[in-house]
């Protein structure tokens, strides 16, 4: 099969973005670098502390993977709020910016408020 000029074969998948094979691909790492991350605390109904990660910009990772991550790693309860926001119980915003340079976001581009 000939896909982009090269020669490839049937069972092998290319990236649209970078063209890589899909076991190769480093599009998810380049989104991370496109986006700003913003941690932020809330105080909830009774005086339950969580923390709010909220992503601007272009949102190309699989936030549901990261949540999941993240609740393990921290070892709490969490959801995902709308299309760009995850909820995290509990007052973690240190150690979440810690986990999301862990998964390759860049640490400039991470504010903590």
């Amino acid at each position: 099969m000939l896909k982009r000029g090269k020669i490839i074969s049937e069972d092998k998948e290319i990236c649209d973005l970078c063209g890589l094979p899909k076991e190769l691909c480093v599009c998810s790492d380049l989104s991370a670098d496109e986006q700003e991350v913003v941690i932020s605390n809330q105080t909830r109904k009774w005086g339950k502390v969580v923390t709010l990660i909220s992503f601007k910009g272009k949102i190309d990772a699989n936030l549901d993977d990261l949540l999941t991550k993240a609740k393990k790693k921290l070892g709490a309860g969490g959801t995902l709020r709308g299309s760009n926001t995850i909820e995290i119980r509990g007052d973690h915003r240190f150690r979440i910016k810690k986990f999301l340079i862990e998964q390759g976001y860049d640490k400039n581009k991470i504010r903590i408020e």
